[in-house]
Formats: C-alpha cells, sequence, structure tokens
C-alpha cells in the first residue's frame, strides 16, 4: 500500500485559534476562552469556551449574513 502526503501543511488548533480570532474582531465579537483543546492534543481541536447570551446571538447573526 502506499501513502502519499499531502502538499498543503496540516492546520493546527494554533493556526485554527489564530484565524478564528482574528476572523471574530472584523466582526467586533470576542470569544474570551477561546484556545486550543490542551486534553487532546493529538486531536488538533479547537475550544470555543463559554459567551454571553449576548455574543452567542452577535455571532449567530454574523454566520447568517455570511450563509446568503
Amino acid at each position: 500500500m502506499t501513502t502519499t502526503r499531502s502538499k498543503t501543511p496540516q492546520l493546527t488548533a494554533a493556526k485554527a485559534v489564530e484565524e478564528l480570532r482574528t476572523a471574530l474582531a472584523g466582526a467586533d465579537i470576542r470569544l474570551p476562552s477561546l484556545t486550543c483543546d490542551a486534553a487532546s492534543p493529538d486531536l488538533n481541536l479547537v475550544d470555543l469556551g463559554r459567551v454571553s447570551a449576548q455574543v452567542a446571538v452577535a455571532l449567530a447573526d454574523v454566520v447568517r449574513r455570511g450563509t446568503r
């Protein structure tokens, strides 16, 4: 069996956090607990954390606008 490596660098959780934080800042949204999930580094997970209801509604609005 032959395997090939992707020519695209693997996206890390840290890079994803950075990109998401930057994108959200452009929409004036801050997720204060946004971080990499340190409990499972092999899974490359991002922990979005908790937010207030107001932030959740603002995030939902941005997503809705982006899907239209």
